[in-house]
Order: C-alpha cells, then structure tokens, then sequence
C-alpha cells in the first residue's frame, strides 16, 4: 500500500484541523481548539484502483508569534495550504507558507483550499485574488469545513497529484 505525509499549512485559526476532522471523520465542531505542534491523523482511500494512506500532519497555526518548523515538513509528498476566506490577512502568509514549502521541498504538489464558504457573506478574498492564485497555476479550491463542500475534491486532487508526480 503506498503511503504518503501531507502537511496542512496555514495562519492561526483558518480551520486546518476542522478540515482534516470534516475529511477524516466527517465531523465539524463549533468548538475552537488550537493545535499545539502537530496532529497527525490517517485516511485510506483510492487512487487510479490502488489504495492509498494519506499521513495528515495538520500543523499549527502561523502567525507573528509561532513559525513553522522546517523538520515538520520533511518527508512530504505534498502538502495543503489553508487561506480563510473571511480573514485577508491569511492570504498573504500563505504565500510565505508556500515559499518556504518550496524551499524544503522542492516541487512536490500542493493545492490551496479557501475555506469557509458557508460564510461567503463575509468573505474578504476577492476574486481577483483568487485569479491571481490560479494565474500562477496553483490548483485552488473554494470549501467548507462546515459543510464539507470542497474538502474530499481538495484532498482528492492533491492525492492523485501525488500518484500522477
């Protein structure tokens, strides 16, 4: 069975961990809980007839206070940045957050995921911004944790990203 480690990357509090639970157990929780260091959780499932375990590293919250570590994202076959979209300040540290993945990495596949769309009514990411991502031909999905609208397409992708690398 081919395993591969994804990390979740992202600013504080944009739903990285409702994310992974919505994906892994199909639970969302109002509740706020913030992740210390890391939370690894697994999810089996299939690509191209083959199963797969995706290692999900759902990592603690960038901000002005707390950098990622480089050894958390080491050995990773591909990893997902999270954006909020009611929050424009979580845009811009995902490019750093992209960056330095890069950097560490090298050209393993990624894909973004804007959440929150059950509160598109607030959203600060304009779609222009959106484009911009895109333009770069960075795969970007819209999605819910909540809801769980985009979240199984969001892993998917980056899973069949990983096989077809």
């Amino acid at each position: 069975m081919i395993q591969k480690k994804v990390c979740l990357l992202g600013a504080f509090a944009v739903g990285k961990t409702s994310l992974v639970k919505q994906y892994v157990s199909g639970i969302f929780s109002e509740k706020y809980l913030t992740t210390v260091g890391v939370k690894i959780d697994k999810k089996v499932l299939e690509i191209q007839g083959e199963p797969m375990t995706l290692i999900l590293w759902d990592l603690h919250g960038e901000d002005e206070f707390q950098k990622i570590r480089a050894s958390y994202l080491r050995g990773s076959s591909g990893y997902m940045l999270v954006i909020d979209g009611t929050r424009q300040l979580t845009f811009g540290v995902v490019e750093g957050l992209q960056q330095m993945a890069q950097e560490i990495l090298g050209d393993v596949p990624f894909v973004v995921i804007i959440n929150k769309t059950d509160l598109s009514d607030q959203w600060e990411i304009s779609q222009e911004a959106i484009a911009e991502l895109k333009a770069r031909e960075w795969t970007v999905i819209e999605g819910s944790a909540k809801t769980g609208q985009g979240v199984e397409e969001a892993f998917f992708t980056l899973a069949k990203d990983m096989v077809d690398d």
